[in-house]
Formats: structure tokens, sequence, C-alpha cells
């Protein structure tokens, strides 16, 4: 019996020690992990730094394409909110309508009128892109 009770406690103290050099290892091993992580935390500004000056341009556009997009997704939600106002679409459109008869009678009717607005469209047009002759 007391053979029984010695050998008990000795496959005890193995699972006991055993359980600790589990625990002693995993410790190591959460201490290596947590080392690599704060290794690259520490670097993470210079690779971000690095990756940006590298891919400026490309940046950039995909920036700028996302806040286009943003933009115009804002803009159609707004017109949509104002399109459910009552009398405000209809007041829109007369509006449009109206203009669009002013810039017909102020710019197309007319040979002088027509060649002023071309004036006026290469002159911008110039000033966006710049002159050709340069």
């Amino acid at each position: 019996m007391q053979e029984q009770e010695s050998e008990q406690t000795k496959t005890a103290e193995t699972v006991i020690d055993t359980e600790t050099s589990i625990s002693e290892e995993g410790s190591g091993q959460f201490q290596a992990i947590k080392g690599q992580a704060l290794e690259i935390l520490a670097e993470l500004p210079g690779i971000l730094t690095r990756f940006f000056n590298q891919y400026r341009k490309p940046i950039v556009t995909v920036g700028l394409i996302l806040a286009v997009g943003v933009g115009i997704k804002v803009t159609l939600a707004v017109i949509d909110a104002l399109n459910d106002i009552p009398l405000l679409a209809p007041t829109f459109e007369l509006i449009g309508i109206v203009y669009s008869g002013w810039f017909v009678y102020r710019y197309l009717l007319r040979a002088s009128n027509r060649q002023e607005l071309w004036t006026e469209v290469q002159a911008l047009k110039e000033q966006l892109i710049g002159d050709k002759n340069e």
C-alpha cells in the first residue's frame, strides 16, 4: 500500500514538474514573441515612412479617387434629401430650365456670342492646362 502511495506521489511530482517546465517553456515563448512584436512596432514608423516615400504618387492617387467617390456619394445623398422636401424638387427643375434658356439665349443664338463663348472656353483651358506653345 505504501508502494502505491509512493508511486502516486512520484507520479504527482512528475506531473507537477512537467506542468512547471511547460509553463516556463510557454513563458519563454511568450517573452520571445513579445520581444519580436515590440521590435517590429519600434521599426514600424520607419517602415511606413519608407513605404509612403516609395509609393507616394499611387497612394495620393488612390486617396484622391476615394475622396472623389465619397464626395459624390455625399452630394447625391444631399440632393436626394433635398428632393424629398415637397415643392423643392420642382423649384430646382424650374431654376435649371430657366438657366438653360438664358444660356442658350446669351451664348448660342448668335454667331458673335458663340465666338465669345469659344474664346472664354479657350482662355479657361489655357489657365487649367497651360499654353501648348511653351
